[in-house]
């Protein structure tokens, strides 16, 4: 799987907040299909709130258009927004 150009900037500013990367890339399964994301992050807090989870997709924006662009991004947020 190819990484964006900013993965490594985003990864290290994580970890620099406190997060731990704990898949890079993160595997989603869906009924027939799957999907990786970049990072997959944890952070634990104090104890009576829990733990907090994100997963993390890098974007570039290389192509030219941002039209192009918007909807590359608005199809992934929906299909990570339906398997997760």
């Amino acid at each position: 799987m190819a990484k964006d150009r900013d993965h490594e900037t985003v990864r290290i500013a994580l970890e620099k907040d406190g997060w731990t990367i704990t898949d890079a890339p993160y595997t989603m399964e869906g009924q027939d299909v799957t999907l990786l994301a970049d990072l997959a992050a944890e952070r634990l807090f104090v104890a009576t709130k829990g733990k907090e989870e994100i997963v993390v997709e890098i974007k570039s924006f290389s192509h030219p258009s941002l039209i192009h662009n918007f909807h590359i991004i608005v199809g992934q947020y929906r299909n990570y927004y339906r398997i997760l």
